[in-house]
């Protein structure tokens, strides 16, 4: 018989360390002085009692490991329960938001989507814009934990390749998952500290610029004011694409350059492949700007290069308004926000390496017509692709396109235009943020859309974050008879 109580206890723990985590705004309230932080108080004492509630009752039945079946539920089971007390603040703050509108936004928070229903956020309270931003950072740091130590050994969508015990490139780093699991928490936190600095160093406030950190590193895009990043246009976009890039690189390649060895970090083709391709993007967007519309080189180059960035990373930052740079860059602006970063980095979609293992069978394929009777076996990063991997990755790809059609479909019944449909599902699929059109696109937000369109997304966010099979295979009956 399936046992739910190991599942809920840590949950139940997970739910009472998020509500110790909304004392920090409520200090930054009583600190700002606007009153605003008996809301916080309020939401931290529901949280906590709840999720102590819950651990206490099932604390009996814990035992030293969890099932496959558990493991799964665990997984999809934290992103789905979170959001339901992250978006307390939120119904019960400023915004007064309706709890459909409450909890999209901590949804797209916790997956670092940084879709926004809020508007006003130049006037918001302090506490509440921090709690925005620490929602992110959390999530990111918790979907890096999830991608290093669960998703390989669920063998989801191919991250079985980067099984530690398997894989040779990647080297078996630490001998446990929890030493793992505190060696990329401190370069994440390094990480973050040094994005901070290096923002006030470009002129920012140190709010804004520990806000703005969480964000970024989290790759989650959520932003202090309407105008998105547009209000740092400057120097400041430089420093944020270089640790969005950062952000999206493998971070058990920083734990190994801690641990002395480099080499592996400049033979990860992960890193090459994904520096590589915003190159190739930055130049052409560039030279399109540079040509079609009165851009300076320097204007051109900067804001290529913080947006295209932006949206390939999944943060989904804007610095200004894209959709006003013609049909052929609106389309690639679609599509480059379906690559995604690394492996094992806070960035999210598709990632790279499915697109390299896809291309690498493509081209074994073409070989095998070319010569039949040759041996060709597909590799990567130098080493050879098992089917179980292929078939992986293959699948993935079918239920990311399976998916993405049917929460457009979704979407377009509730009454959303076509355009809005699509892009729609795909910037929650993909975790990107904004998305296209005169209502997501951006230079809006998703506040216009029905209840129902939003809680549409935000399961689709919850499917990207979680690599689709894993949230997937709840809805199986052989998963609940196992």
């Amino acid at each position: 018989m399936f046992d739910i109580r190991p599942v809920a206890y840590v949950i139940g723990l997970l739910v009472a360390c998020l509500g110790a985590t909304m004392l920090l705004p409520l200090l930054v309230d009583l600190a700002e002085g606007r009153g605003e932080w008996p809301v916080f108080l309020e939401s931290a004492m529901i949280t906590i009692l709840t999720g102590g509630l819950i651990a206490l009752a099932c604390s009996n039945a814990v035992k030293e490991g969890l099932t496959l079946q558990q493991t799964f539920l665990l997984t999809t089971g934290v992103w789905a329960a979170l959001p339901v007390f992250g978006a307390l603040p939120f119904v019960l703050g400023e915004t007064a938001s309706s709890y459909t509108d409450a909890y999209f936004e901590a949804m797209s928070g916790l997956t670092t989507t940084g879709s926004t229903v809020l508007s006003g956020l130049d006037d918001l309270p302090k506490g509440l814009l921090l709690w925005r931003g620490l929602l992110q950072w959390l999530g990111g740091i918790g979907i890096i934990v999830v991608a290093m130590v669960f998703l390989p050994e669920l063998r989801v969508g191919g991250m079985q390749v980067f099984r530690s015990e398997s894989f040779e490139t990647m080297g078996k780093i630490l001998p446990r998952a929890t030493q793992i699991s505190s060696s990329i928490s401190t370069i994440y936190v390094s990480l973050t500290l040094a994005c901070a600095g290096a923002y006030i160093l470009t002129g920012m406030n140190p709010f804004d610029a520990t806000v703005h950190a969480m964000t970024t590193i989290s790759t989650g895009g959520f932003a202090n004011y309407d105008a998105s990043f547009g209000t740092f246009q400057g120097p400041a976009e430089y420093v944020a694409s270089v640790f969005m890039i950062l952000a999206a690189l493998p971070f058990v390649r920083y734990v190994q350059i801690v641990n002395g060895n480099r080499r592996a970090f400049f033979q990860d083709s992960q890193i090459w492949a994904f520096v590589g391709t915003i190159t190739v993007l930055v130049v052409m967007t560039s030279f399109t700007l540079t040509w079609i519309f009165p851009h300076h080189p320097e204007q051109a180059v900067r804001e290529a290069l913080f947006n295209i960035t932006s949206i390939i990373s999944g943060t989904g930052y804007a610095s200004v308004d894209y959709m006003l740079w013609g049909p052929f860059l609106i389309a690639m602006f679609f599509f480059i926000g379906l690559i995604g970063g690394c492996a094992g980095s806070t960035a999210c979609s598709v990632k790279i390496f499915r697109y390299q293992i896809l291309f690498s069978s493509i081209r074994v394929q073409l070989k095998r017509i070319y010569t039949p009777h040759g041996v060709f076996i597909p590799r990567f990063d130098g080493r050879p692709v098992t089917d179980e991997v292929m078939s992986s990755v293959q699948s993935f790809f079918v239920f990311f396109v399976v998916s993405l059609g049917v929460i457009a479909v979704a979407l377009s019944l509730t009454g959303l235009d076509f355009v809005t449909s699509i892009s729609g599902a795909a910037t929650a699929i993909a975790n990107v943020g904004p998305g296209l059109g005169d209502k997501i696109g951006p230079a809006g937000n998703f506040a216009g859309l029905n209840d129902t369109a939003k809680w549409i997304l935000s399961f689709a966010m919850l499917l990207g974050r979680l690599e689709l099979l894993v949230v997937l295979t709840l809805f199986t009956v052989r998963f609940w008879r196992g």
